[in-house]
């Protein structure tokens, strides 16, 4: 009877396991939204006012659109001209498929004013090495500007930057906050 309750034990600790089990995809990150309901809360989102979580389209800390006083487009929060931000899963510097529409958009306007000038913020969470995170958010800058380039827009429009971990979105050290810090910002120059 007691070998049965044991077995009976480690059947139901063998299945409470298996709904904990890290292969579990965050499919937020996968479509590049994300909610209160997937784990963001108010406190893991500090640099998004509108909690808007990892959607893309944020305003700053002021309140305001980061690209805002470039045109009203900018701030259109239906206009993917006003997502200037791009998420990238852990350990990679490939973009998703959510924001393909996002740079087209961003390099469809480059290419319609020449004389404007884009910075791409490369950025990456607090773990690794100073130097790792550097050459990380170097490499999402890079692969950022590369499909800009693609899409007809010049060297002379781009500026790349890495900040590695040391401007941090979320100041967190959790998973919700390094998903806010994995990412590159596209922040354009005046003319």
């Amino acid at each position: 009877m007691n070998l049965n309750k044991t077995v009976l034990v480690l059947a139901i600790s063998a299945v409470i396991l298996m709904g904990c089990s890290e292969d579990d995809k965050d499919e937020s990150l996968i479509d590049g939204t994300q909610n209160a309901a997937s784990g963001i809360n108010d406190a893991s989102t500090q640099g998004f006012k509108n909690g808007s979580g990892l959607s893309g389209s944020e305003m700053n800390n002021s309140g305001m659109y980061p690209n805002a006083g470039i045109g009203p487009e900018f701030s259109d929060p239906n206009n993917p001209l006003s997502k200037s931000t791009i998420y990238f899963m852990l350990d990679s510097s490939q973009i998703q498929d959510d924001f393909v529409p996002v740079i087209a958009a961003h390099a469809q306007y480059l290419l319609g004013h020449s004389g404007q000038r884009i910075t791409l913020q490369g950025h990456g969470d607090e773990r690794g090495s100073r130097e790792y995170n550097i050459a990380l958010g170097e490499q999402r800058a890079k692969s950022i500007a590369s499909m800009l380039k693609v899409q007809g827009v010049t060297d002379g429009q781009l500026d790349v930057v890495s900040y590695g971990e040391e401007k941090p979105a979320s100041f967190g050290h959790d998973e919700a906050s390094w998903e806010l810090n994995r990412r590159v910002e596209l922040i354009y120059q005046g003319k």
